[in-house]
């Protein structure tokens, strides 16, 4: 079976909490087993981790090309903005990347709206909720059902 990596960064463990009229009512929990499930019925093995420390996820993108993962969605949270360690740790892996925000970035405070990631991933969702987990996910089965 495929895996694939939900890799989610810093506060957002305090989804369906924080600043619901920005991101939304449902719970990081609730959107990893919504992508766990869809991940399931297509056959492939979503694995969850969050954390609000950028060394933990700079480990976890390490780990998962030699656990033969066929890609990642990332929510890189506000490491989004200025972490290059963690751009690094994208760029010197080759596992495909597709950042993932539930709030349009671009639309936001000026500091939000460039990615230092953009460039090292394969592609940007911004705006669409957690629609855009679903989207990313959307991907990959299409590549391991050999539609793209």
């Amino acid at each position: 079976m495929s895996k694939i990596l939900l890799l989610n960064g810093p506060n957002l463990n305090r989804l369906g909490k924080r600043e619901p009229d920005v991101y939304g009512t449902l719970t990081l929990s609730d959107i990893e087993e919504k992508i766990k499930s869809a991940g399931q019925a297509h056959g492939l093995d979503v694995e969850c981790f969050q954390s609000n420390h950028e060394g933990q996820l700079i480990d976890k993108l390490h780990e998962i090309e030699d656990r033969g993962f066929a890609g990642v969605i990332f929510n890189p949270g506000a490491f989004t903005h200025y972490s290059y360690a963690i751009r690094d740790a994208i760029a010197a892996i080759n596992v495909p990347v597709i950042e993932v925000h539930i709030s349009n970035i671009h639309a936001r405070e000026e500091f939000r709206s460039h990615s230092v990631m953009a460039p090292v991933t394969e592609g940007q969702i911004v705006g669409l909720g957690s629609a855009g987990y679903e989207l990313a996910l959307s991907v990959f089965i299409g590549r391991k059902e050999g539609e793209n």
